[in-house]
C-alpha cells in the first residue's frame, strides 16, 4: 500500500485518535463538523438558496447551488456518512465546486439520519427528493433539464437504490457513485487489506450497519444493491473508488454487475487515496482530479460544455 503523501501525513497527525466506532453518533457528528474549516472555501456562485422539500416523512431542508451562466441541468447530491453522519454544511464546499465545474445546479438534501431515523427513512427521503427533482425541474433551475444523481459512500448507496426503485417513473440521465456501499460482506479482500489503521475501518462499517438497520435486513437489495436481482434500466454510471479503502472491492463489483446488466459504466480508481477523500479536493491533487471527472461526467450527461480534463 502506497499512500498519497498528504494522506500519509494526515494519518500520522491523527495517530492515536479513536476510531469512529469508538464514539457515539453525536460525538462523531461533532468531530466531522469541527473539521469543516480545514476543507477550505468553495467558489462563489450565482445563487445559493435554502429550501424545504416534501417527503413522505415530512419536510426536510435542502440547499440549491446555482452556477453562473446557462444552467445545464441538475445534480442531486446525496452525502456520505454511514447513513448516520453528515449535513449540508459538511458538504457545502464540495457542492459549490461541483456546481461551478459542471455548469449544473446542485441540490444537496439533508436526509434523515440513523439511529434516530433508521432504515428505510433515509432511503425514502432520497427517493422522494429524486422524484421531486425529476418532476419539478423548471421550479428548481428555471428551465427543463436533465437530472444526474451523485453520492459518496452511504449517499451513493442511497442514490443507486433510489434510482432503481424509481425506474420507469423518474428520468435520470446518469449516476455518479463515489466509493459506494454496495454490499454487507465484511470479508472481501479490500476489507482484509485496508480494514485497520485508515480513516474507515472494518469495525466502523459494522458499527454503521448496526445503527442503520437490523442485521436480518442487511442483505436486502434495498441496503446491499449488489444483491439486487435485476439492475437493468439504470442510467450510465461513473464509479469512483479509493485504492486504499475497505469498500474498493464492492464498488468495482457493483460496476461489473451494472455492466453485465447492459449499463454503460466508467470506472476510476483514485491511487493512494483512502475513504472520504472527495471532500479533500482543495487539499489533494488526486481528489481534485476526481471531482473534475465527476463534473465532466455530469456535464456530458446534461449536454453542456464541460471544462477539461475529459474522462479517460
Amino acid at each position: 500500500m502506497t499512500l498519497h503523501p498528504f494522506i500519509a501525513a494526515m494519518l500520522e497527525q491523527l495517530k492515536g485518535r479513536p476510531a469512529l466506532s469508538a464514539g457515539t453518533p453525536g460525538e462523531v457528528r461533532a468531530m466531522i463538523a469541527a473539521g469543516r474549516a480545514v476543507l477550505g472555501a468553495g467558489p462563489d456562485l450565482a445563487r445559493i438558496s435554502d429550501l424545504s422539500l416534501p417527503t413522505r416523512g415530512g419536510s426536510i431542508r435542502a440547499r440549491l447551488y446555482v452556477p453562473d451562466g446557462d444552467v445545464g441541468g441538475l445534480v442531486v447530491y446525496l452525502h456520505g456518512g454511514g447513513w448516520m453522519i453528515g449535513e449540508i454544511e459538511d458538504y457545502d464546499t464540495l457542492a459549490r465546486t461541483l456546481a461551478a465545474e459542471s455548469g449544473c445546479a446542485v441540490l444537496l438534501p439533508d436526509y434523515r439520519l440513523a439511529p434516530e431515523h433508521p432504515f428505510p427513512a433515509g432511503l425514502e427521503d432520497a427517493e422522494d427528493v429524486l422524484a421531486h427533482a425529476a418532476s419539478r425541474m423548471p421550479d428548481l433551475i428555471g428551465r427543463a433539464g436533465r437530472l444526474v444523481v451523485c453520492g459518496d459512500s452511504a449517499g451513493a448507496n442511497l442514490a443507486t437504490i433510489a434510482i432503481r426503485r424509481l425506474r420507469g417513473s423518474a428520468d435520470v440521465a446518469a449516476q455518479i457513485l463515489i466509493y459506494p456501499v454496495t454490499d454487507c460482506d465484511f470479508e472481501r479482500p479490500s476489507y482484509a487489506a485496508y480494514g485497520v489503521g485508515l480513516p474507515l475501518t472494518r469495525e466502523d462499517m459494522v458499527w454503521f450497519f448496526r445503527h442503520y438497520a437490523p442485521e436480518s435486513l442487511w442483505s436486502s437489495p434495498d441496503i446491499a444493491p449488489l444483491r439486487a436481482h435485476d439492475l437493468r434500466g439504470l442510467p450510465p454510471t461513473l464509479v469512483i473508488v479509493a485504492e486504499c479503502d475497505v469498500l474498493a472491492d464492492e464498488g468495482l463489483a457493483y460496476a461489473d454487475r451494472l455492466e453485465q446488466a447492459g449499463i454503460d459504466v466508467t470506472r476510476r480508481v483514485a491511487p493512494g487515496l483512502t475513504h472520504g477523500f472527495i471532500r479533500l479536493h482543495n487539499l489533494v491533487d488526486v481528489a481534485r482530479d476526481e471531482v473534475r471527472a465527476a463534473a465532466v461526467f455530469a456535464a456530458q450527461a446534461c449536454r453542456v460544455a464541460a471544462p477539461p480534463p475529459t474522462i479517460d
